[in-house]
């Protein structure tokens, strides 16, 4: 007996459909022998209907093979669209294109982008991709990451409002105090003798991040606003711009990822000030 079947996979509307194009199946040999008392009367009849048989179970084997696709198709369709992170993201697992055919492999792509469930994020176009991938000269798994990926990640965070930190502690700590600030913004000092500060930091757009052929890269823009504890009171007195731009590369050994980064530009530039202007090269 031989059984074939033709199966294909097609994108509808994001989610993946399985369809049965061909089905046979091929019986060239039939026996069937009967044992006991009677055995040679009714072997006559399984004879004489030996085409019958045949016949249905070349008919049943394709549609029983057919209900099953049925239900695998159900099951992909059925496949969540999109999967909570997080209470501010969730990672969209619609499939995009048709899948792709290879010798010894099959490529599903989906869109992967990160949504906001607090706001909306932009429209992200295709970019340039990261990837990575697992196992040895014939690769298990290949991960392929589109720099939308992260940049709509970043943005979902951006726009639910994390991206702000408050820094209060630092290695040398006599830098959050004015007293170790005092030749450099006298003003500072005089104004607010041997206060406690806090550095008050948000992020002024969503960081944004470019991959090509060489390296990743990423630009963060940021105000930094210095608090200074005065008493009961939080009392800011100035706010400094922060650009940022550092590039790195990922690579895959094993089952290992890693990767080094590197910075290409640090710019400090003041933006408002109550206790004077200062000169941001010797901060920075």
């Amino acid at each position: 007996m031989e059984v074939g079947t033709t199966m294909e996979i097609k994108n509808y509307n994001g989610s993946l459909a399985l369809n049965a194009t061909q089905c046979g199946c091929s019986v060239k040999d039939l026996v069937i022998s009967l044992d006991g008392g009677a055995s040679w009367f009714y072997q006559g009849f399984i004879n004489a209907f030996e085409d019958h048989i045949r016949a249905a179970v070349e008919k049943v084997i394709p549609e029983n093979i057919i209900g099953s696709t049925s239900k695998l198709d159900s099951l992909l369709q059925g496949l969540p669209r999109s999967v909570s992170l997080d209470n501010v993201t969730a990672l969209n697992m619609t499939f995009v294109n048709d899948p792709q055919y290879g010798n010894s492999s099959i490529e599903f792509d989906i869109s992967g982008l990160f949504t906001s469930t607090v706001a909306k994020t932009s429209n992200l176009q295709k970019h340039p991709q990261l990837s990575l991938s697992c196992g040895g000269a014939s690769n298990m798994l290949l991960l392929s990451l589109d720099e939308d990926v992260f940049n709509s990640a970043l943005e979902a965070y951006f726009k639910a409002g994390s991206m702000h930190w408050v820094v209060d502690k630092v290695p040398d700590q006599s830098l959050l105090n004015t007293a170790g600030w005092k030749f450099i913004i006298p003003r500072l000092y005089w104004n607010y003798p041997n206060d406690d500060m806090v550095l008050n930091i948000s992020m002024t757009s969503s960081p944004l991040m470019r991959i090509t052929s060489e390296k990743i890269g990423a630009t963060i823009n940021a105000d930094m606003i210095i608090d200074v504890l005065h008493g009961t009171e939080t009392v800011p007195v100035a706010c400094i711009s922060v650009v940022v731009s550092a590039s790195g590369v990922v690579e895959a050994s094993g089952d290992k990822v890693y990767g080094t980064v590197g910075l290409d530009d640090f710019s400090l530039s003041l933006k408002w000030s109550k206790i004077g202007n200062f000169h941001m090269s010797l901060i920075q």
